[in-house]
């Protein structure tokens, strides 16, 4: 599903403010916020106010919302001094622990991003 809202998906209550987050980042089309079970010392996801499935759905939808969100995850690794490097990871369906279905980017960093995690 791609459109403005899913009343039925977490991140778009999140962004509709109807589910609290621990926001860091606003922009007109994203909403940057700390993930809840962290895998690095920073760990933000970043996402799109309206609502798409995957990163390919967003991308063939919204590119600009796309360009938007990738420009939104740099000025989030900027303000949360993660000038080391920083981890850009997509999740895209089931098989790849995509948990949440609205396109998300995790910013990761604070540590040595080695292979594999952890």
């Amino acid at each position: 599903m791609s459109g403005p809202r899913d009343p039925d998906c977490l991140f778009c209550k999140i962004v509709a403010g109807d589910i609290p987050a621990d926001t860091v980042h606003e922009t007109e089309t994203t909403v940057a916020f700390r993930d809840i079970e962290p895998q690095a010392p920073v760990h933000v996801l970043v996402i799109p106010r309206h609502h798409h499935s995957d990163a390919a759905a967003l991308a063939a939808d919204e590119p600009q919302t796309a360009v938007d969100l990738l420009n939104a995850a740099a000025a989030v690794a900027a303000q949360e001094g993660l000038d080391d490097g920083y981890r850009l990871v997509f999740n895209t369906g089931a098989g790849a622990n995509q948990l949440v279905f609205h396109v998300h980017a995790h910013v990761l960093g604070g540590r040595r991003m080695g292979w594999p995690p952890g």
